[in-house]
């Protein structure tokens, strides 16, 4: 009895030192960080199931700007090669080439909506004007993902970097996770404008 107790003790020790140096905290912010992350790569996934679509769409415009369509298509190759998985988010090069490549299919998108507005048979079909506007309301979902993927990352890493936590991460392998670079975080915080069209964000 003797031994079952004092047993108990050293458990309920270790967990109040345990919670007392930030491993609990620890365990909640990076699953945060994992959720936050699921989302931004979940809109990112949806807005190149939707450039599919569009591309599909715009190639049915028989004098339509190949160069550009082209660049579209080879962005969106790009960005959907490349492996994206939990570990991501501790391996620097990885998490950069991921970032990049969503930068190129987002310029090279940009790119074709301004392409598409010397186009007015294109602007007025229906098809390609429901298209616009889902991915003008994926555009701002992917803004506001990220932005939550940025402050969960804040929150993790400033906890990584804190007298003692410090000391914990260290002691259990919780190094600092790659974020975002953005030239203002308070930017992102909020979805951008983003002009594909008149018709009503979804």
């Amino acid at each position: 009895m003797t031994f079952r107790i004092a047993s108990w003790l050293g458990a309920l020790l270790l967990a109040l030192s345990l919670a007392g140096c930030g491993y609990n905290d620890f365990q909640r912010l990076d699953e945060s960080t994992q959720s936050a992350w699921s989302e931004v790569v979940n809109q990112y996934q949806r807005r190149a199931d939707l450039i599919d679509n569009l591309v599909a769409t715009v190639k049915g415009e028989a004098n339509f700007e190949q160069e550009t369509l082209t660049k579209v298509i080879e962005a969106r190759a790009k960005a959907s090669s490349i492996q994206v998985t939990p570990e991501t988010l501790n391996d620097p090069q990885a998490f950069q080439q991921f970032q990049a490549a969503q930068g190129e299919l987002s310029s090279a998108l940009s790119r074709l909506m301004v392409t598409v507005e010397r186009y007015p048979d294109l602007k007025a079909n229906k098809a390609f004007a429901d298209l616009r506007v889902a991915l003008e309301g994926t555009e701002n979902r992917i803004a506001v993902a990220r932005g939550r993927y940025i402050e969960a990352v804040r929150q993790y890493n400033v906890l990584t970097r804190e007298f003692p936590t410090n000391l914990t991460a260290k002691a259990f392998g919780y190094a600092p996770k790659e974020n975002f670079s953005v030239a203002n975080e308070a930017e992102i915080a909020r979805p951008p404008k983003v002009d594909f069209g008149t018709g009503p964000a979804r």
